[in-house]
Order: C-alpha cells, then sequence, then structure tokens
C-alpha cells in the first residue's frame, strides 16, 4: 500500500486484516480484567490456567528444556554441524557465544543440582535454586509460551503503526522513544514485565528500535504488573494504602524514565538497528497534507497489508515460544539461582548497602540503616527487600518506602535483569547494575517525598 492509501478507500479486506487481529490483540494483552479482588490482563489468565493444567509435569518438562539448551548449544560449540546449521531456527536456537554458553551450562548444572537435590544445599535451597526453579520457571514458561504464540497479532497487523505514529509527539521528547513503545509499556504495566521484554527484543530484531531505543524500553518500560504491586505492598502488610502506594510508584517510575535515559551508559548506547544500518528519522515524519492521525492509519492499513497469512503467523508464533523457552529458562535459572545465593549466603549485599545510609538519612528516612541493607538486595530479586522490610523494620513509613523502591529499581536478576540477558537487547551486566543503581537514586527521593506526605 502506497502513501497514497490517504486519499482513497482502503481495501476492505486490508481493513479487516488491520482490525481484527489487532483487536484480539488488545483484548489479550491490553484489556483489563477483574479476577477476583485482583485486576489482570487476559493472557495472563490464560496462562495462570496452562500453568494448573501442566503443573504436574512443569517442572519436569522444564529441567528437559534446560537441559536440551545446553547439551545441543555445547554439541554445536564442538562439532559445529553444518548441516544442522543451515536450518534458521535450530541455529538461532543452538549457536550461541562462548560466555552464553557457560551460562547456559550453568543453568543445566544449577536445574540438575536442585531438581534431584544433590551437591551444596546453598545451591538447591528453598531460598535460592529451588525458589527459581518452583516459584519462577513455571510461570515464565506458560507466559512465554501463550505470549509468544499470540504476540504476533500485536506486532504484525498494524496496531503498533498505528498507536506509534499517534503518540511519537509524546513519547519522542519525553523519553526519547518511539511512539510504539507505549503498547510495551501498557502490556508490562497491566500483565507482566516478561511480556513487554519479549515484545521489544522481537521488534529490536525486526529493525523497529534502535540499539539505543531497544536498551532504554527494556529497562524502563518493561514495568511491573498491577498485580505484583498488590503482592509487595500486601507483603510488608500496607495493603489499605495500595493507592497511594501505586501513584507513588506511578510519579517514580515516570521521573526514572525521563531521567535515566539521558545518563550513561543508556545515553551511550548507538542510534543504529540490529545489523549495524543506521536509524531513520524520517519515518516518523508526518507527510505534507496528511493529518497525524490520517498518515497513522496509513501506516497502519500499509502494514497490515503486508501481513503473513494464517500459517505465517502461527510459525512466527512458535517460533517465539521457542526462542523465548529455550533461549531465556536456562538464563534466568543461572543467573537467578547465583544472584539468591550471594544475596543469602555472602554480606555483599549489606555490604553495598552501606554508602546509601547517609543519603536515606538526607532524605529523613526513619531505620535508615536497616533500609539500606534492603536496597542492594533489589539487584539479586524484587521481592526481598519486602520480606526483609515487614520482618526487620517498624515504621509504617520506611517499609512503605522499601516496598516502592523495589518496584521502581526495576532490574533485578532473578528476572527481568536475567531476560534482558537472556534477550537479543543490547544491555550486559554492568551496565544492568549501573541502570539499577540510577534508578534508585533517582527514584528514592521521589518515593520519600511522596511516603513523608502521604503515610507520614
Amino acid at each position: 500500500m502506497s502513501e497514497s492509501t490517504g486519499s482513497a478507500s482502503p481495501n476492505w479486506r486490508t481493513l479487516f486484516a488491520f482490525l481484527v487481529p489487532s483487536l484480539i490483540g488488545v483484548f489479550l494483552f491490553m484489556t483489563p480484567v477483574a479476577i477476583g479482588e485482583a485486576m489482570t490482563i487476559p493472557i495472563a489468565v490464560m496462562a495462570k490456567t496452562l500453568q494448573s493444567w501442566i503443573a504436574p509435569y512443569a517442572h519436569g518438562m522444564i529441567v528437559s528444556i534446560v537441559c536440551i539448551t545446553g547439551v545441543m548449544s555445547a554439541f554445536v560449540a564442538l562439532t559445529k554441524p553444518r548441516q544442522l546449521l543451515k536450518n534458521h531456527l535450530f541455529r538461532h536456537l543452538f549457536a550461541v557465544s562462548p560466555i552464553w554458553l557457560v551460562t547456559r551450562l550453568a543453568g543445566m548444572l544449577f536445574i540438575l543440582m536442585t531438581y534431584f537435590k544433590v551437591g551444596p544445599e546453598m545451591i538447591h535451597s528453598a531460598d535460592t535454586g529451588t525458589l527459581v526453579l518452583h516459584d519462577l520457571l513455571p510461570v515464565l514458561f506458560s507466559v512465554f509460551v501463550l505470549a509468544g504464540l499470540l504476540l504476533p497479532l500485536l506486532l504484525n497487523f498494524g496496531l503498533l503503526e498505528l498507536v506509534g505514529t499517534l503518540l511519537t509527539k509524546v513519547m519522542r521528547p519525553l523519553f526519547g522513544v518511539p511512539g510504539r513503545s507505549a503498547v510495551n509499556c501498557v502490556a508490562s504495566w497491566l500483565g507482566d514485565g516478561s511480556v513487554g521484554i519479549l515484545m521489544t527484543s522481537r521488534q529490536y530484531e525486526d529493525k523497529h528500535y534502535t540499539q539505543r531505543e531497544a536498551a532504554i524500553i527494556g529497562t524502563t518500560f518493561s514495568a511491573v504488573s498491577i498485580t505484583f504491586c498488590l503482592v509487595v505492598i500486601g507483603q510488608v502488610k500496607l495493603e489499605h494504602l495500595f493507592a497511594p502506594f501505586y501513584l507513588t510508584v506511578c510519579a517514580a517510575g515516570i521521573a526514572a524514565a525521563i531521567i535515566v535515559p539521558r545518563l550513561p551508559p543508556l545515553r551511550w548506547k548507538k542510534d543504529c538497528y540490529v545489523d549495524g544500518s543506521d536509524a531513520n528519522p524520517g519515518a516518523e515524519l508526518v507527510p505534507e497534507g496528511k493529518t497525524l492521525f490520517g498518515h497513522a492509519l496509513d501506516v497502519a492499513l500499509a502494514k497490515a497489508e503486508k501481513a503473513p497469512g494464517v500459517k505465517g503467523t502461527l510459525k512466527e508464533g512458535v517460533h517465539n515460544a521457542l526462542d523465548m523457552v529455550f533461549a531465556v529458562l536456562p538464563v534466568v535459572m543461572a543467573v537467578g539461582t547465583f544472584a539468591l545465593i550471594i544475596a543469602e549466603h555472602t554480606p555483599v549485599f549489606q555490604f553495598l548497602g552501606k554508602p546509601f545510609v547517609p543519603y536515606l538519612e538526607l532524605l529523613q528516612v526513619p531505620e535508615a540503616a536497616k533500609a539500606a541493607e534492603t536496597i542492594m538486595v533489589g539487584f539479586a530479586d524484587m521481592f526481598i527487600p519486602s520480606i526483609l522490610a515487614a520482618s526487620n523494620i517498624e515504621s509504617d513509613v520506611t517499609r512503605f518506602i522499601v516496598a516502592a523502591l523495589s518496584v521502581t529499581q526495576l532490574i533485578y536478576m532473578s528476572e527481568v535483569g536475567a531476560l534482558l540477558l537472556g534477550s537479543k537487547i543490547p544491555v550486559n551486566l554492568f551496565e544492568l547494575f549501573c541502570i539499577f543503581i540510577l534508578r534508585t537514586l533517582v527514584t528514592l527521593p521521589v518515593i520519600a517525598l511522596m511516603a513523608h506526605w502521604l503515610v507520614g
């Protein structure tokens, strides 16, 4: 479909191809539904249903997947089978760099030790490997399978082009990212951060985001869901303050989204696509003689006209699901378990938290020393700070601050950090740690101010 579409009536088949899959995608990924007292999205409900169906077999399946990934990656690295590597999917899944090979083999080792309860207890204890295998991986597996299969409904039929063109004048000046990233944020906010990362990774690989944009969106807009915020505030026994808590999380998150991308390391990311080609700034300009909405609709219909049919969409969905399941689960097991071992069995995070004591005292946070001990633990796992605060901290204001900070820090290695490292999004472990520190420094004043105002 050419740019002249704006002056001609769109073909009804193209309009149908745009509207029907896009509306189904919006319903599944972006429509809030009430389940009991919690709000979530249909894809999350479907994932929980799938998780309950496969519960008796889930751990065996996940262990098998992680082991297959480790063994096949080692096989490919050692033998380089030419015939098998001609297959794009096989090459994509198992041909990895040495560092990822080591990570996958570590994930295989950890998951076998955890599943069979052998080796040092610190690896397979309830707070480390068992937590990752039993509580986290089954949830991720269900989300990856369903979101991977159904994500093409959002990505391939023009919805992102429509929203992206309409919202560019808001998202670009404020956050330095395309308007289409608003869809990633909403899917994460209503459903699950892992869905946002999956969307960002796919769009980066398809050259819709530059390296800088993908890094910003993956570390900034893969927000924590409303449902998980309810869990966190409940853990610190402040459920009655959920409304001010969520208002605080949103305010701090917006502040971080405006400031952190303008600082290194995100500022230093290149404005080029995954293949090294230069960005096309003219792609977001509205042609002369067209309204913003008219141009947005033209771009969306052009995308819908080129969309694959049912078979192509299903094939892409299967590839998405396999990619996330085989590539990411071993990384989450390896990195998540290692981070939790450090958090539970060493004083590293408590030691790293000490420099924050003067900062917290400056912000007049009660029990500053105890609060400081929870700050760096959030890099290992988002939920641990709230567990520590519930048992060690008396002040409602401080527990409120710890809970809100753990959510807005966003980068935690037991899930989001490991997902980002396992994806194609161009960030490394050191950069994630720097972004985590920056988000902590930026959001703490906002959270402390809101806490003193709303709770104190």
